[in-house]
């Protein structure tokens, strides 16, 4: 299938809102005008990360909105600052060109929570993740909290694994309370040589 250029797809869309403007329909020629705006700027946005990316001296990211969450892994290789990158990988696996599978994708978006998470199984016919919830995350176990940690994951992956449309939290295994040693303190010796009971 040959690529289609820039002056076809334009020449597209330009019939296509012709179309409906014979129709005399001003609103769904608003609408479709919209949609195209919107598109292009996204479009537009993601060229343009990607052309900054790769002109960065040792084409490492820096920190920004749009940038590789706080704490993900940076992927290795000449195609790592794009790869790492929200927007930039939010389009490839848009359209099928994301090089890294599901799992590693969930990986590195996982690892960007503020709050340590765990991977329990993904079941890729639902796009149920299950994650569990690490004692060192779970803190006062309020569903707010759960709520929060949920919440991230989600936002997370929408860029990096697309594929994942649910997650499930399981809680925390509960900790297990910590035993105090009680002891008697050793009997101390009196002037008289007698052992006297510490107090």
């Amino acid at each position: 299938m040959s690529a289609t250029t820039a002056e076809q797809a334009g020449r597209r869309v330009e019939e296509v809102l012709d179309r409906l403007a014979e129709k005399g329909d001003a609103e769904a020629c608003a609408a479709a005008e919209e949609v195209v705006r919107v598109l292009m700027e996204f479009y537009g946005s993601g060229l343009a990360r990607v052309v900054d990316l790769l002109a960065r001296p040792g084409a490492r990211p820096s920190t920004g909105p749009s940038d590789s969450p706080a704490g993900a892994p940076q992927p290795a290789g000449p195609l790592g600052p794009l790869l790492g990158d929200e927007l930039v990988a939010s389009l490839l696996t848009l359209h099928g060109l994301h090089p890294e599978d599901t799992q590693t994708r969930i990986g590195r978006a996982l690892s960007a929570l503020p709050q340590p998470v765990e991977n329990a199984g993904f079941d890729a016919e639902r796009g149920l993740l299950r994650l569990r919830v690490t004692a060192a995350s779970s803190g006062c176990g309020c569903p707010s909290t759960q709520d929060s940690v949920r919440q991230a994951a989600v936002d997370a992956l929408a860029c990096f694994a697309p594929e994942v449309t649910d997650v499930e939290l399981e809680p925390a295994a509960p900790r297990e309370p910590a035993l105090l040693q009680i002891g008697t303190r050793p009997s101390l010796a009196g002037a008289d040589g007698r052992s006297t009971a510490a107090l």
